[in-house]
């Protein structure tokens, strides 16, 4: 009789570097097909600065034709402020709303807000190409992070459209991952795998292992802390920040979202070394 196998991703250990309140879904699809992971978030997400901007613009609303939003995060801050402004669904009316990927629109239409447009790839670029001939000379009001790439603006801007760009939310480095990261580096259990879900997640991971322990593509006799150890990227994006950093893509996602990284890492399980 044959031997029954068992989990794909079993003795496998990967480490998770979503924010706390996002790691979930991947921390539990892995989990679910016998990784063992080990949550370190390289991202921690704040509230602005100042909300001025952002609560001016949700104020007028009325004035604007396009809504774009590229992620969960700006999605929730974005619906705090219009809870706090005592705001209704009935201000997104006019607006027609593009969201980056599927995760950002089913959290948009979880607020009862309907979607207008979703790009065939969940990346900046596509946003643009999806929103070509609809933007000329209309108003459009871009709700992201504090640090993110300005494609979007730059390239809408190009096709004459008028766009206004608000900080909903900002990322920053989490300092108690620092220890926690360095330890399990070192340590005789060390993982084998490690997911980057963003650019800012790549930075900060570099960061997170200070000027002292990373110093960027491993000399060949002097081991360096990322021997033997394989980075999962989440898209093309977050892979060109990796390569940027000196730092291998050994897996990336063909889907752009979390259960396309899962589904990229379990193909690449059958590879040698995994």
């Amino acid at each position: 009789m044959n031997k029954k196998k068992g989990p794909p991703l079993a003795g496998l250990r990967i480490v998770v570097g979503r924010a706390r309140h996002q790691a979930s879904a991947l921390s539990s699809g892995l989990r679910k097909l016998g990784a063992e992971v080990i949550e370190i978030p390289f991202i921690e997400i704040r509230k602005p600065q100042s909300y001025q901007p952002l609560d001016t613009a949700l104020k007028n609303l009325h004035d604007y034709d396009w809504l774009i939003l590229t992620s969960v995060n700006g999605v929730e801050a974005l619906w705090k402020r219009v809870q706090k402004l005592r705001l209704s669904k009935s201000h997104f009316k006019r607006l027609q709303v593009a969201a980056i990927g599927p995760a950002t629109k089913k959290a948009i239409e979880g607020r009862g807000i309907k979607v207008n447009v979703v790009p065939e790839e969940y990346v900046a670029e596509s946003v643009v190409q999806s929103l070509r001939d609809q933007v000329a000379g209309k108003r459009v009001l871009l709700a992201r992070a504090r640090v993110a790439r300005d494609v979007i603006p730059r390239e809408l801007r190009k096709l004459r459209a008028k766009v206004d760009v608000v900080e909903a939310y900002e990322t920053v480095i989490p300092q108690s991952s620092q220890t926690r990261l360095r330890t399990i580096l070192k340590s005789p259990k060390r993982p084998q795998m490690v997911t980057f879900t963003s650019s800012s997640t790549v930075r900060n991971f570099v960061a997170l292992l200070g000027k002292n322990v990373w110093r960027g593509r491993p000399h060949p006799r002097k081991p360096g802390p990322l021997d033997g150890m394989r980075l999962a990227s989440i898209g093309p994006v977050t892979s060109s920040t990796l390569r940027e950093l000196g730092l291998p893509v050994d897996v990336e996602a063909k889907e752009y979202t979390i259960p396309g990284l899962i589904k990229a890492i379990v193909s690449a399980r059958v590879e040698p070394g995994l």
